[in-house]
């Protein structure tokens, strides 16, 4: 539930709607079992997790689309900025929620791209077609969203900025 939930609040920020977006994609999950098959033992994990992640952002766009891609905030329960690294230290929990605000606080479109292009490695043409937008609007989106993370980067840097 933790993996699809992660991956849910980088498009979705609150987190009730989160929740059901989560329990949405279970339920299509669980409807393409029939067609999911079964290979060798190490290939089926990597499958399964790959059809879920797949599902899962599918559903956040999906939600998205029936909001008009309008901007939601909400808590953020703690458990969430939990890391699955045992090794990471403070500094690098403290880094990674300031990023993880950072890019919820792009506008939706800017967000939406940035996440399917740079975290979830889907092209300018897979996301212009899931989207339904033209590919350089999804380039233009992504180049916006690159420059208002850059410069949000060096306002913390620099100690101009602390959400936490």
């Amino acid at each position: 539930m933790g993996f699809s939930l992660k991956i849910v609040f980088r498009y979705i920020s609150r987190y009730e709607k989160a929740m059901d977006v989560v329990n949405d994609g279970f339920v299509k999950l669980f409807n393409h079992f029939p067609k999911f098959h079964i290979g060798e033992e190490d290939d089926n994990e990597k499958m399964l997790f790959a059809l879920l992640k797949k599902i899962m952002i599918n559903a956040a766009i999906d939600e998205l689309r029936k909001g008009q891609m309008l901007q939601e905030f909400g808590g953020i329960p703690d458990y969430i900025w939990e890391l699955t690294d045992s090794n990471n230290d403070a500094d690098q929990k403290l880094l990674y929620k300031e990023l993880f605000i950072m890019i919820l606080e792009l506008p939706p479109s800017y967000r939406v791209v940035f996440n399917l292009y740079a975290i979830d490695g889907y092209s300018h043409d897979e996301i212009s077609k899931m989207l339904n937008i033209p590919v350089g609007t999804c380039k233009s989106n992504l180049s916006r969203a690159r420059a208002v993370l850059q410069k949000n980067i060096k306002k913390l840097e620099a100690g101009k900025l602390c959400r936490i």
